[in-house]
């Protein structure tokens, strides 16, 4: 019963799901729509950022040593400033590693002539083609300081021979967070008009996991509302939006560059590919520059590990709008995220994510408890009839009606409803599913260890019954990789169901003898962390069953 009750919650699952596609889900785009934002995009009178560059394509280590360079370092990342272009272009988280129990930290951002160039530029443009800015190529002198800390900012100058020189004071804080606060000087008699900008370019897509409950690409959120560009989507078309407020930003799994336009200023986002990923904002309204005068502005930009109290925390002290979705909590946003800080909850209680997992399990086995009595009463009440039930259907071979019939009769009689086992199985599904996400997406357990063989619960358990669990001196390929919890979580899936109600048909019966095997084979490949909360239920939920089963007593049946 109970394995018949996941497939048909998995079948009301997926009508859920066509039904929010139907009644929920975003209009689809049309022409209309289309020729509605290019016709904004094009009543913009702010300029272009486009410009021509040749590329080389060299290590990130030669790249590096092209250019003069200000060191910045933290208690999070080091890196080091471009003066030519003055562009952050070189940043190393320094508490995360690429592989578990490896040396090498993670670089996020390179140089734009290194194939994986990475960069963050920004400052002020203008229509008038006869002022002088600076760009890419330009070098910038430094004035004071010459490493930039938490405690000591920069200041980055640049002149024009036309009388205009342009400044950049780049701060720090003690995480992820850039401020940047840009100004212009005007020693001329003439009035200019200038636009601030800010801008992300990454020279080529990442290996991403590519999984349908991961966005991994180009992300902003503009008035309210969450954009999310795949990388092939924007090599494809270009997409431009103006907005009041937002940010913007590009994201991997972990990891988010992200740009703050000035508060209170309307502005132009473009995501575009033109050999390269862009990210841009352009402020719409120019500041006006007066004779012998000077105008400012400020913007921030992070560049981040996607932990979750340092996003919510920029979130809400920068007071920047749903920036708490650079993580990519998911349409159960509403589940997942409570479900992470249960989690943080016991890690921080317990020492221990795997043991935090089990605990959140016994928390949700609880709260869900007084339903699943319902259910397993239902189901120790029709396994107790499976005799009258065998009993009528052969004294009713021959009339199916008849046979329904009393089968209601004898439902009725008793008391027993039976798909009320399918109610706890659907409210299931969706923790089951968000506690994946949580897995799956957050940092927090990223090479996080359990006990034993589980050094990463983020990750498959690495053992293999193939090789008997490793006693074996061989490897397996990826998919004979069916470790040890996997098969607990197998055999618990198959004990439980012996305790339900067999299907009265014999090949009915056969095939879902063979479900654990599936599901086995299915889960294997998930995070350890996942498939230990899985076993660990199936425990529990035994135990219940048992309990229940035990105390539960039908009326004979005539």
């Amino acid at each position: 019963m109970e394995t018949r009750n996941i497939i048909a919650a998995i079948s009301l699952s997926a009508a859920v799901i066509l039904l929010y596609t139907l009644f929920f889900a975003p209009p689809p785009v049309t022409q209309e729509s289309i020729a509605e934002k290019n016709k904004t995009e094009q009543s913009s009178d702010a300029p272009s950022l486009d410009q021509k560059e040749n590329i080389s394509e060299i290590s990130r280590e030669q790249a590096l040593s092209e250019s003069e360079r200000i060191q910045f370092e933290n208690q999070s990342i080091i890196g080091s400033i471009s003066l030519k272009g003055a562009a952050i272009d070189d940043l190393t988280f320094k508490e995360y590693n690429v592989v578990l129990n490896g040396d090498e930290k993670v670089n996020l951002l390179a140089p734009r002539n290194a194939k994986e160039g990475y960069l963050i530029e920004s400052g002020f443009i203008t229509t008038d083609k006869n002022v002088k800015i600076p760009n890419s190529n330009s070098i910038w002198s430094v004035s004071g300081n010459r490493k930039l800390t938490a405690e000591s900012p920069i200041k980055l100058t640049w002149t024009n021979d036309q009388g205009i020189t342009f400044e950049k004071e780049i701060s720090i804080d003690d995480k992820f967070l850039f401020t940047v606060k840009q100004r212009v000087i005007n020693s001329t008699n003439n009035k200019y008009d200038f636009y601030s900008y800010g801008q992300i370019i990454r020279n080529e897509a990442p290996e991403i996991t590519n999984f349908y409950i991961l966005h991994e690409g180009l992300v902003a959120t503009l008035d309210d509302e969450l954009i999310e560009e795949d990388y092939d989507d924007i090599e494809e078309k270009k997409f431009s939006r103006t907005a009041q407020k937002g940010w913007l930003g590009i994201g991997d799994k972990y990891w988010i560059t992200s740009l703050i336009p000035p508060k209170g200023k309307e502005f132009k986002t473009t995501f575009d590919y033109k050999n390269k990923f862009r990210a841009n904002f352009v402020a719409t309204e120019p500041l006006e520059l007066n004779s012998n005068s000077s105008i400012e502005d400020k913007m921030q930009i992070i560049v981040a590990a996607k932990r979750v109290d340092v996003i919510d925390g920029y979130a809400e002290t920068l007071k920047i709008d749903k920036f708490d979705l650079t993580i990519d909590w998911g349409f159960l946003y509403f589940i997942t995220k409570p479900l992470f800080f249960g989690i943080d909850y016991f890690f921080k209680l317990l020492g221990n994510y795997g043991l935090a997992i089990i605990a959140i399990t016994i928390c949700i086995r609880l709260a869900f408890f007084p339903l699943a009595n319902f259910s397993f009463r239902s189901m120790a009440k029709m396994k107790a009839l499976t005799p009258e039930m065998t009993r009528l259907k052969e004294l009713h071979k021959d009339d199916k009606m008849k046979l329904q019939q009393a089968m209601m009769a004898l439902y009725k009689k008793e008391k027993v409803n039976p798909m009320s086992g399918c109610l706890p199985i659907l409210v299931q599904i969706p923790v089951f599913f968000a506690l994946y996400k949580v897995l799956f997406v957050t940092i927090e357990m990223r090479h996080m260890p359990f006990y034993g063989w589980i050094q990463d619960l983020s990750e498959r358990d690495p053992t293999s019954l193939f090789n008997l669990f490793g006693l074996l001196p061989y490897d397996v390929p990826s998919f004979l990789m069916i470790g040890a919890w996997p098969i607990a979580m197998g055999i618990s899936m198959f004990v439980q169901m012996k305790l339900n109600p067999a299907p009265t048909d014999p090949m009915q019966a056969k095939i879902f003898m063979f479900f654990p095997l599936f599901l086995t084979i299915i889960l294997a490949p998930f995070p350890a962390g996942l498939v230990i909360y899985w076993t660990v239920n199936n425990i529990l939920t035994m135990a219940q069953q048992v309990f229940i089963m035990k105390r539960t007593t039908v009326k004979t049946a005539t």
